[in-house]
């Protein structure tokens, strides 16, 4: 049988008009702003004429600790909420937009694969409605106001060597990590060392996910902290008198995208921040009119639990006031063989002392969901041919003895129809009552929050603020910052900050080397190891396959 690959799939797929999406989900026309036949965005008069509607039950999909062997976190979304339409149950879909620098880099697409996908798979990951652009315009716009300002005069009195505003860029551009700009003489502005960061890191994105309207959004712009003084206090993008401009180049971009799953299942695709360098979710917004529209919504968290979940729950719910009703946790067998110490390439062989020793990576994220946050939670298992019966007996065993059902996902070959043990669970978990809980309290100072972090959830050792970090956290406490949640940057690979470090490593240290601050995000941005906020390509970048053909049609997306 020919295997067709996540692209050909799409295309081969006959999308309904987007108009219909919005009357299945119940939105109004008057609500509606179509990009073409099957894109949308979705007014955000909608939720102020919908507030007293009821909210949905919110469920969360994240995943084990990442590994080459690839989990299927977006493809199992997509696929529950499949399987719950299946079974009669409305629902909606929440996913983030996927960035340039991952499609053009290492995944190629990012908008779930098989038979569970959503559409238009090539338009969503190459430039889909613009926003990705617009949150850079917008981004480099303080930027340039910010050198214009010290070029003009500096009435603030900005110290040029304590500007922590940088440049941005939607693409995986190692070559721009640090620059130096303003050279050529006296009218060509002040030279200074200045870097890039990936669209997708920027605290714009993060602004435009959390901002629960434009005012919101008006007002978490111009708290933006853009450096510092010669004094020592903090400069804002309020003062730059940036904010106005800035909030008219993201309006449109701040509406929700509306677009379909391949079985027709209304699906908003929204706000893009990795889950390693930023907060890994989608927009509130999006979330918010999910739940106005559906029963049930399905979102996703980005890598494994340890990062996108975490701050989904402890940032995103916390500022939102999100309660979710269920959590599902994402699986493969060679994931966890993986984690065991198998090579890639010997992932297909039945190896139960391997999976053994891989699983506790699972029943790590398992525990903080059930024990830390206290959410009902199942565990999917996201299916693969070479899975044998032995292997699948022994994760449902393991699962058990934490009181945590496991459901088999075959979702990428059947689409819905995979999904529906999954989603029959789901619907069970999400009649259970819970008692959500944070994993930190606000109070308190910013060391204790991380360190309660880098204990509960990563399950570290000792937790090292190095002395830069603790100068720092001094600085953010003394200038008012203190009672922030925490957005800790991290490799994805590894609980801990060693990417080395698989399965559910001990004894380990998490060292903190440097704090910031985004206030207009209102979290504190905890750099950890050696994790950067500009990606590289890798040997053989995913571009190098991705091609058009004279008729316009896209090919190497996967």
């Amino acid at each position: 049988m020919e295997i067709k690959t996540d692209i050909e799939i799409a295309q081969a797929n006959e999308m309904m008009h987007i108009m219909d999406v919005a009357r299945s989900a119940g939105i109004d026309e008057k609500y509606v702003e179509q990009y073409g036949n099957y894109k949308a965005k979705i007014d955000y008069s909608l939720l102020q004429d919908r507030k007293d509607a009821p909210d949905g039950k919110l469920i969360l999909v994240t995943a084990i600790t990442p590994t080459p062997a690839g989990e299927g976190k977006t493809t199992t979304t997509v696929g529950l909420a499949d399987g719950m339409k299946k079974i009669g149950k409305n629902v909606v879909v929440a996913l983030r937009e996927p960035s340039l620098g991952p499609v053009f880099g290492i995944k190629g697409g990012a908008a779930g694969g098989g038979y569970a996908q959503v559409v238009p798979m090539e338009d969503i990951n190459l430039h889909f409605t613009g926003d990705m652009h617009a949150i850079g315009a917008a981004n480099n716009l303080l930027a340039a106001m910010l050198d214009n300002h010290i070029q003009q005069g500096n009435a603030l009195g900005i110290d040029p060597k304590q500007i922590t505003w940088r440049r941005c860029v939607d693409m995986n551009d190692r070559q721009l990590r640090n620059v130096v700009d303003g050279l050529g003489g006296k009218m060509q502005g002040v030279p200074r060392e200045d870097g890039f960061d990936i669209t997708v890191a920027s605290e714009i994105m993060a602004i435009l996910c959390l901002a629960k309207d434009i005012d919101d959004l008006k007002a978490r712009i111009s708290r933006i902290v853009v450096g510092y003084s010669y004094d020592g206090e903090p400069v804002t993008a309020g003062q730059l008198k940036a904010q106005g401009a800035m909030a008219a180049l993201l309006k449109d971009a701040l509406k929700p995208n509306l677009v379909q799953t391949l079985e027709h299942t209304p699906a908003f695709v929204h706000g893009g921040p990795f889950a390693n360098i930023a907060h890994g979710c989608n927009s509130v917004m999006a979330t918010r009119m999910a739940l106005k529209m559906g029963d049930y919504v399905v979102t996703e968290a980005g890598f494994g639990a340890d990062l996108g979940a975490e701050k989904f729950l402890d940032i995103k719910c916390r500022m939102a006031d999100l309660h979710p009703a269920a959590v599902v946790v994402v699986a493969t067998v060679r994931a966890l063989k993986h984690h065991g110490g198998v090579a890639k390439a010997d992932l297909n062989k039945e190896n139960l002392e391997a999976l053994e020793k891989g699983l506790p990576n699972l029943l790590q994220h398992v525990q903080n969901m059930t024990t830390v946050y206290k959410l009902p939670t199942v565990v999917a298992i996201n299916a693969f041919p070479t899975d044998t019966k032995a292997e699948l007996d022994l994760v449902e065993a393991k699962c058990k003895e934490l009181g945590v059902n496991v459901a088999l996902s075959e979702v990428w070959a059947k689409g819905g129809e995979g999904g529906v043990a999954l989603a029959e669970e789901v619907v069970r978990l999400c009649e259970e009552p819970n008692d959500f809980s944070f994993s930190y309290e606000l109070e308190g100072s910013i060391e204790d929050k991380i360190r309660q972090i880098a204990k509960k959830i990563y399950h570290a050792k000792h937790l090292m603020l190095l002395p830069n970090a603790k100068k720092q956290a001094a600085q953010l406490e003394e200038l008012g910052f203190g009672n922030l949640p925490i957005c800790v940057a991290k490799t994805q690979y590894s609980f801990s900050d060693d990417p080395s470090l698989l399965g559910a490593p001990q004894d380990f240290t998490v060292n903190v080397r440097n704090l910031k601050v985004s206030a207009g995000a209102g979290f504190i941005v905890a750099l950890t190891g050696d994790i950067m906020t500009m990606p590289g390509l890798p040997k053989v970048p995913a571009a190098e396959r991705i091609d058009v053909d004279s008729d316009g049609k896209i090919s190497g997306l996967f």
